[in-house]
Formats: C-alpha cells, sequence, structure tokens
C-alpha cells in the first residue's frame, strides 16, 4: 500500500489506517465523511475539488469567518484543486488513481462514468483500487437517476412519519442521520473491500445510498409490518415511563425503566416500593399499558429535583437517564471533553476551531486530527512527491488553469 501519516495538531502520529491512501472527490456531507473517517483512522486521504473549491466551504454557520459545516467533514485531510474539465487535468486524477488505494465519489449515477472514471476505466488504471460509489437512490434501481438529499431517506423509509409528537406533523430531524449513517456503510464497506484485496489482489466498486440507509433505521417496524400487518403510531418522546420528565430547571430523559432489571430498582428510588410487588406490572406490557399512575408520580417525583440531581440521583441507582441539553450545556459536558469527541485545532482562516475528534478509540494506534486544508494547499506536494512533477511542469500546469 501508499505510505501516508496523519497530523494531530502539527505532530506527526501513525494510524491504523497508515499506509492507505484516499481520493475524496466527495460533496457536502456522505461522501466526505467517509473520507474523514478514513483520514481519523490514519489515511493520507486527498481531497479533489474545483480550483474554486468545493462549493460546501460557504456553508454556515461560520466561526470567525470559517465554516463550521465545512472544517467538519474534511479536517484532516490534503487538498487537490485541479480543474477536472481539462484533458490534463484527468491525466492527473489518472495518475492518481495509479498510487492510490480508494477512490469516495458521490455525483449523480453515471455523472463519474461520463468524465471518464467509471469503475471498469479505473480498474484499467489500478486493478487494486476499490471505489466508493454515494448516491441518493443507489447506482441501480427504480430512482437511481433522481437527485436527493438526507431528509429524502428520512421521508420514503417512513422514519419521518414516526418522529414528532403523536398528534402532530410528520418531523424532521435536526441532523443528518441519514447522511452519517450512509457515509459508515460507505466507510464499513471499503475496509472489507481493502480487506478481501489481500487475497484476491483486486479492488471492487461499493454502492451505498441514503435510500437504503433510510430504510435500514426502520428495519424493525418494517419487518413487523411486512410479517404481520403492524402499524406502529408515532411515541413522540417516549412510550409508558420511558419519556423525558420536566424538572425545576430543565428535562432530565428517562430510558428503558420498563425492564425487569431495571423497574424494581426505579421504585424504591423513587419511594414507591409497593409497584415491585402490584399485579399490574409485573411484566413490561403491564408496566406501559397502564403507566397513568407511575407516570404521575414519576412527574411530581422530578418536578421536586432540579436537573443535577434527578439525573445523580437516578444513575447512582443504576437507572439510565440523562439531562435532556440544549447546544451551549451540551458543549460543556465533561464527556465531550474527557473523550475528546470534539477537539480544537489550528485553522487556516478562524485561528482555531472545534472539529470531530477521536470518535473511534484504539488501544495501539492514534487517531489523527488535522486542520481543515485551504482550496489547493497541497498542490505543489501532491503533484511533486507522489507524481514526480517538476516545479517548472508544475507552474505550467498553474498558468494553463489545471491547477490552482
Amino acid at each position: 500500500m501508499t505510505t501516508g501519516n496523519g497530523n494531530v495538531n502539527g505532530a506527526q502520529a501513525k494510524g491504523a489506517l497508515d499506509g492507505v491512501r484516499v481520493l475524496d472527490l466527495g460533496r457536502y456531507q456522505a461522501g466526505p465523511r467517509c473520507g474523514l473517517m478514513f483520514a481519523r483512522m490514519g489515511a493520507d486521504v486527498i481531497k479533489v475539488e474545483a480550483l474554486t473549491g468545493d462549493e460546501s466551504r460557504s456553508n454556515g454557520p461560520r466561526v470567525r469567518g470559517q465554516s463550521a459545516y465545512w472544517v467538519q467533514y474534511n479536517s484532516g485531510k490534503r487538498s487537490l484543486s485541479i480543474n477536472l474539465r481539462t484533458d490534463e487535468g484527468k491525466e492527473v486524477l489518472r495518475d492518481l488513481v495509479k498510487v492510490s488505494d480508494v477512490l469516495i465519489q458521490n455525483f449523480r449515477p453515471g455523472t463519474i462514468a461520463a468524465m471518464g472514471f467509471g469503475y471498469d476505466e479505473l480498474k484499467k488504471l489500478n486493478k487494486r483500487i476499490v471505489m466508493v460509489n454515494v448516491s441518493a437512490y443507489g447506482q441501480y434501481g427504480p430512482y437511481k437517476d433522481r437527485v436527493g438529499f438526507d431528509t429524502i431517506g428520512q421521508a420514503m423509509s417512513g422514519l419521518m412519519s414516526l418522529t414528532g409528537p403523536p398528534e402532530g406533523d410528520p418531523t424532521v430531524l435536526p441532523f443528518p442521520l441519514i447522511d452519517r449513517i450512509t457515509s459508515l456503510h460507505a466507510t464499513i464497506g471499503a475496509l472489507g473491500a481493502l480487506y478481501e484485496r489481500q487475497f484476491s489482489g483486486e479492488g471492487q466498486a461499493i454502492d451505498v445510498c441514503l435510500a437504503d440507509t433510510g430504510f435500514t433505521t426502520c428495519e424493525i417496524p418494517l419487518s413487523a409490518y411486512l410479517g404481520a400487518g403492524i402499524v406502529p403510531e408515532r411515541q413522540g418522546n417516549g412510550d409508558g415511563v420511558t419519556n423525558a420528565y420536566k424538572t425545576k430547571d430543565g428535562h432530565v430523559y428517562l430510558a428503558g425503566a420498563s425492564s425487569d432489571n431495571i423497574f424494581p430498582r426505579m421504585a424504591d428510588t423513587i419511594g414507591h416500593s409497593e409497584w415491585k410487588e402490584d399485579p399490574r406490572w409485573q411484566d413490561r406490557t403491564g408496566r406501559s399499558e397502564d403507566s397513568g399512575e407511575i407516570e404521575a408520580a414519576l412527574i411530581k417525583w422530578f418536578g421536586e429535583r432540579t436537573t443535577d440531581e434527578a439525573e445523580e440521583t437516578l444513575n447512582a441507582a443504576s437507572i439510565p437517564s440523562a439531562p435532556v441539553n440544549d447546544i451551549p450545556h451540551a458543549a460543556m459536558s465533561k464527556h465531550l471533553k474527557e473523550r475528546e469527541v470534539m477537539v480544537e485545532v489550528p485553522d487556516p482562516i478562524a485561528g482555531t476551531i472545534h472539529v470531530t475528534g477521536k470518535i473511534i478509540k484504539f488501544s495501539r494506534s492514534d487517531v489523527p486530527v488535522g486542520s481543515t486544508p485551504t482550496v489547493g494547499q497541497h498542490n505543489d506536494e501532491i503533484m511533486r512527491d507522489l507524481l514526480g512533477k517538476s516545479d517548472d511542469e508544475i507552474a505550467r500546469l498553474r498558468s494553463a488553469g489545471v491547477l490552482r
């Protein structure tokens, strides 16, 4: 495999995928976040973007002029800004394919082939290349030619119909769940292909899409309907005693309290030990269906306590619960800081900015978390070090409008 090290605030670090090179032609989230996962595991990820940069560089919100959106999906990568509408630009990409392990793209199906970089062409250049294709509806299927975003996956899969209050309208999630899961499917598929390549000597193409991901989020209710005709109802924040309860200064979410193991502990903790012997509540179904009395007691118990008092008391008794944080409180979470989920890194525009951090922990390998590149920041070193181009040739390509 090729060689590439990650970067942690300027220091060289060896990750689990040190030696893997990835060409990231992705845009927005689902494709680029797959590239981000490779970067966090130590791969050398080259962000291939237009001469003016990826359009999502302009997405808000902004932190001291820098896009907080852009950095989450592209920190730790190297930027190559190149004009792929030119023959010479395409030749540069072909040369990079020859010395790379993975290529990620999320154009509409057929676009990458029309550019001359479909999988059939890529494997002629490098039979070991793994191609990751991310799209809205897949490389084949009844809707493959349609465009789509995260929310389309939420809508068509049934997920949106199950979110929101029971008497309200279907509600879109406030974050791109479908994009995120699709990027993980893409990453896992690519890693599987890299593993299989060790035995076959050949790469292969991966096909993941937002629509498939949306349906997997509803796999349980879909199975129940297809097998038994069961149509689920919207539950809002919970079902039965599982819910978000109002405290003196906020809310606490109580989870799993109907289970056989947790219910007795909850009964003791909130001062209702008699519930453990009540014949109505000897199984989970009874606790869920006949929860009015229990919920009334829980509403009273939570209402007499602060958020901190309630969740600390419950967790001390091994009852799953957590404060319902707003973003300012979530940003100050001790877990967020100690687990390095978000890490502050140097930034060429903002000075410093927080990016997705060490979201996977390895016992030996490092998890490189680097800064976000400016447009074409690594053009010269990629052209010179990987492709052997001279300074004069690089200057010529730049003057010809092939490189930034």
